[in-house]
């Protein structure tokens, strides 16, 4: 990726790749061992591929981004590596054929988890004992160990797509462990918070940070007007006076786009919730737990956005996320909401420490220099944003299509992380993108006004 290079060399502790290598393998393992067999060739959500596509997949892009592109290797076996080589992103259920083909032979679970051994065995190799081309002269995928970084990071985010498809599950699909437990707390008092007119610095500039996917570059620093933010995220029980006040089925709060989605999918709720004998439940993924008043309500963007309409509000823009996120009045900004200091569970609902949401605001010592709590953790946040590369974009070679093929004005940025989102990929620059009608993902919001 020409955009992240840097004249000073890069030193790359092998021992440390290779314990999150082996980490992340190790997670993905666990994941996937939660599934029923007979669940494993299953498309638990009709967006997306087969639940056996995923187990490929994640060794298969190792194979494709680090060792075939940034070390020129052979690959282990090109018949997975093509079967396995990507997802798919339809816009609606009419166009969602799987990428390998709705008539594709899946091999046998076996086969995949050997697969996965062999492309272990030779990533660990690698990352052991090749020789890297940091400078990227000979291999430019390999530039500032691009291509290493590439496949780490794929693999964690891979991860919160696998536990929000395990999600729609049926509990009988799945083993529940012996670690759940929830935070109900109490709801937080609704309330605002001002921010003043300052300074936000998008992206991040070539060189500044060990490694970034390519929509994060391209540094640039926005002028934000004054605005007013949500101190807490939408809570489950604001959401629900929407839903009482029948917001699903008033027309003038939707965009054309989101009341024909609406329309056409019959949506009528969030889709974390489910109904029973007339209560609302939140449906976890082990079992339905009565609605949690305090946790954040997960919904899509067309969701939030009428959600916002309906009290006179909207959503906050991807500059004015980042001003009440690290924003300070010093004029200066932070890493992360808190400060420098790391990310820890008492500071962010992050890292696959909890299997839900835990109440908006239970993690004080995570609260930005404004006041606002949860803007980092507990779920990502959709902005009013549409994805768009920043100034002086390229695409990065270990995966040219990561970001390219996805700025057609039909993808809204979300900034935070949720549960689900490992520790390595919280950082200011980190965009996550989905389109506006994509309810799965643990994505919440807060709204704002000028």
């Amino acid at each position: 990726m020409a955009s992240t290079a840097a004249v000073a060399p890069i030193a790359l502790d092998r021992q440390a790749l290779v314990a999150w290598y082996r980490r992340n393998r190790a997670r993905s393992r666990r994941l996937f061992d939660l599934i029923a067999a007979d669940a494993y060739y299953t498309r638990p959500i009709a967006l997306r591929n087969p639940i056996v596509f995923y187990e490929g997949h994640l060794p298969a892009f190792s194979a494709i981004a680090f060792l075939k592109r940034g070390l020129r290797h052979p690959g282990v076996y090109a018949r997975m590596e093509k079967l396995f080589e990507r997802g798919i992103d339809p816009d609606s259920l009419d166009s969602a054929v799987p990428r390998s083909g709705a008539n594709t032979q899946w091999p046998s679970r076996d086969e995949v988890l050997d697969y996965g051994r062999r492309v272990d065995d030779a990533v660990v190799d690698a990352l052991s004992h090749a020789t890297f081309d940091v400078a990227g002269q000979r291999y430019p995928a390999m530039r500032r160990g691009e291509a290493i970084f590439t496949a780490l990071e794929h693999e964690a985010m891979h991860q919160e797509t696998l536990l929000y498809m395990w999600h729609r599950l049926s509990y009988t699909e799945k083993t529940r462990p012996s670690d759940v437990y929830y935070e109900i707390g109490e709801r937080p008092t609704r309330s605002t918070m001002l921010i003043p007119a300052g300074i936000a610095t998008l992206g991040a500039e070539p060189g500044s940070i060990p490694f970034g996917w390519d929509n994060e570059f391209g540094q640039s620093r926005v002028k934000v007007d004054a605005f007013d933010i949500d101190v807490h995220s939408v809570t489950n029980a604001d959401f629900l006076e929407f839903v009482s006040a029948d917001g699903y089925q008033n027309r003038e709060l939707w965009s054309d786009a989101g009341w024909e989605w609406r329309e056409h999918d019959a949506i009528k709720h969030p889709m974390f919730w489910t109904r029973e004998h007339g209560r609302w439940y939140w449906r976890g993924m082990f079992e339905n737990i009565p609605l949690p008043e305090a946790w954040p309500v997960y919904v899509s963007y067309e969701e939030a956005a009428a959600y916002a309409r309906w009290i006179g509000r909207r959503l906050p823009s991807e500059p004015e996320f980042h001003r009440a996120a690290f924003g300070t009045s010093s004029g200066d900004e932070r890493q992360h909401p808190w400060g420098s200091d790391p990310v820890t569970a008492q500071r962010a609902n992050l890292d696959f420490v909890s299997w839900e949401p835990v109440p908006a605001g239970a993690r004080p010592a995570g609260v930005s220099a404004w006041g606002v709590h949860d803007l980092v953790g507990n779920g990502w946040e959709w902005t009013s944003t549409v994805f768009e590369p920043f100034r002086g974009f390229e695409a990065m070679v270990s995966y040219p299509e990561y970001s390219a093929d996805f700025f057609d004005g039909q993808h809204y940025v979300m900034k935070g992380g949720s549960p689900a989102t490992a520790a390595e990929l919280v950082r200011r620059s980190f965009r996550n993108w989905f389109r506006p009608n994509y309810p799965f993902v643990y994505a919440k919001f807060r709204t704002a006004t000028n």
